[in-house]
């Protein structure tokens, strides 16, 4: 399903962060080449996993600027497993699963 051969790296605002078993979610809108408006889903590890990495269930808020590093899908749809979280602060959340 993930193209673990490659990252891609994207920007944009969080829409949602989905803090659920058995995975979590985050839901970012990024603008394309074009100036388009497209929601990217992004799935990362179970809140346990990510929870020992840092994270809490208010770590992403919607409106958050972000820029995330993905393995991307492999159907080129816009979404994929995330890697890492970059806040406009520079600080990083990491999802080592």
């Amino acid at each position: 399903m993930f193209d673990r051969e490659h990252t891609q790296v994207i920007s944009g605002v969080i829409r949602e962060f989905q803090w659920t078993n058995p995975h979590t979610w985050i839901q970012v809108i990024v603008t394309d080449a074009g100036g388009k408006q497209v929601e990217w889903s992004l799935e990362g590890g179970s809140p346990g996993i990510l929870g020992r990495n840092g994270w809490k269930r208010t770590s992403l808020k919607p409106g958050e600027k972000v820029t995330v590093e993905i393995y991307p899908l492999k159907s080129g749809e816009p979404g994929g497993s995330f890697i890492e979280v970059t806040r406009a602060d520079g600080s990083k959340l990491y999802y080592h699963g």
